[in-house]
Parts: C-alpha cells; structure tokens; sequence
C-alpha cells in the first residue's frame, strides 16, 4: 500500500499543482482504497476468487466519485481529466494490490508524462479554439448584463 500511496500521491501533485478539485489526497485515497479492496479480496479468499470482481467492483465505485467530478457549464464540460485522474489512480491501486508493480509504475510515468507535456501542446494546436471560446463568454456575458 505504501507504493500505491507514492504513485498516487506523485498523481495528485500533479493535479494540484494546476489546481484541480481532486488533488494528493483524493487520488492518494482512492489508490489505496482500491489496492486494499485488490489484497485482501485475493488475501482473504484465496484462489476461491475471481480477481475480476473485485476489479469490476472498485471500478464501479470509482465511476460514481468520477461522476461527481464532471461538471457543466453551459456548452462547455469540467472536470474530465480529474474524473480520468481518479480512474487512473484507483487502476494503478489495483495493479499493486495484485502484483503488478512494473505495469503501475510505468502507467504513473506515462500519465504525468501525458498531464505535464500534452499541456502546452494542446494550447499551441488549439489556440484559435481557446479563443473562440472566450469571445463567446464575453457575448454571453454582454448578452445577460446589456448596458444602457
């Protein structure tokens, strides 16, 4: 559990770091929660159990913290990367929780590789879209509050 709490814990700096709702200690929770529900389901029961399940469980657990992440505003939708930040997070508690170490480290790497470097690409690539975005706030804003 204490390399899961690392991993996720290196997740939620990231989060955080931007300001996202969901920073070190949600994401940090979530992956221990998920690889003590992974340990002791294979712990407890032995080979009586089918590792899926217990998979399938946290997973649906995890959809309704997601879930609950994702807000709209308008046109436009919030908090995708954060509820995708906490899917990861619970996969990479999984992962430890059955073993896998090499697959949740390597998958924590990929992720902040991916949350830190695709960034300023996309603010490169999709500049004009930022931009049309803003304009129509700006009218919507017009729009609601006309002055005299």
């Amino acid at each position: 559990m204490f390399v899961t709490a690392i991993l996720t814990i290196a997740l939620g700096v990231e989060r955080e770091w931007h300001g996202h709702p969901a920073g070190i200690k949600t994401l940090g929770l979530v992956g221990v929660g998920a690889c003590l529900f992974s340990g002791l389901g294979l712990e407890i029961f032995k080979t009586t159990t089918d590792p899926t399940r217990i998979a399938a469980q946290v997973v649906t657990g995890v959809g309704f913290l997601g879930a609950g992440a994702i807000l709209r505003q308008g046109n436009e939708v919030h908090g995708l990367t954060t509820a995708a930040s906490i899917w990861v997070a619970a996969a990479v508690g999984m992962a430890v929780g059955f073993g896998f170490y090499a697959p949740a480290i390597s998958t924590v790497v990929l992720v902040l590789v991916m949350l830190t470097l695709l960034r300023p690409i996309e603010g490169r690539l999709f500049h004009r879209r930022k931009a049309r975005e803003l304009k129509a706030q700006e009218d919507e804003a017009i729009l609601k509050n006309p002055t005299p």
